[in-house]
């Protein structure tokens, strides 16, 4: 990444784009539009991109289906999605394909901005090997593929939120983990960010690595990984 990240906007509507490109390059961003998925499709294989902001309500192309696209086509690349207010389906179906957060709109651009920001941070974290295996409790974790294994080789699905959230862990092992604190770390996006979110999303994944637990809940505290992660 450049020391001044580069934000490619995706939007059909022009005043938008103008706006968020004005305000954007106003908080320290490099900033460039496209205003369909046609247009995307050619300029994002030319490199140069740190971050996209995608809106999914495109005139000529599935914006999940871009989404989807993007991700596949620069490993890594973080996407944040631009939503219709009253389309929890989309919302979800996008974070299942990866992407990294969503507003929906009409939005304050300063919120976009912290989005941006908090993304771009997330990605420079330090990290445990970022693109290797990592291996705990006989499971394998290779966050480069997005992929856990169980003990006996089955490949166990994850969604984003769930992926986030065993990332979090893996990187915090023998630490307790308070919800607000897991909340920072996985940035899950949407307005039913909660306590009670991480709550079910760590239910939902003690399911999946099943028994013996990995995860303790420390009551008052918060959560632990409580296995060593090498």
């Amino acid at each position: 990444m450049s020391s001044t990240p580069r934000c490619l906007v995706v939007d059909d509507d022009a005043a938008i784009r103008t706006l968020l490109a004005g305000f954007l390059q106003q908080h320290g961003l490099q900033v460039e539009t496209v205003p369909d998925g046609t247009t995307l499709r050619r300029r994002l294989p030319q490199g140069g991109v740190d971050i996209l902001v995608l809106d999914l309500m495109l005139p000529d192309d599935n914006g999940l289906a871009l989404c989807q696209w993007a991700k596949a086509s620069v490993p890594g690349l973080p996407v944040i999605m631009l939503t219709a207010q009253g389309d929890p389906v989309s919302r979800v179906l996008g974070l299942e394909l990866g992407a990294d957060d969503y507003l929906v709109k009409p939005f304050e651009p300063r919120e976009l901005v912290a989005r941006i920001k908090a993304v771009l941070r997330r990605g420079q974290a330090p990290a445990l090997a970022a693109g290797a295996e990592l291996r705990f409790a006989g499971w394998t974790f290779d966050r480069l593929r997005r992929q856990l294994l169980a003990p006996d080789g089955t490949v166990v699905a994850l969604s984003a939120a769930e992926y986030r959230l065993l990332n979090a862990f893996v990187e915090n092992p023998g630490r307790v983990l308070t919800r607000d604190r897991l909340l920072d770390l996985t940035r899950a996006p949407g307005t039913e960010v909660s306590d009670r979110s991480i709550d079910l999303a760590v239910s939902r994944l003690r399911g999946k690595l099943g028994e013996p637990p990995v995860i303790r809940t420390l009551r008052g505290e918060g959560y632990l990984f409580d296995v060593p992660v090498s």
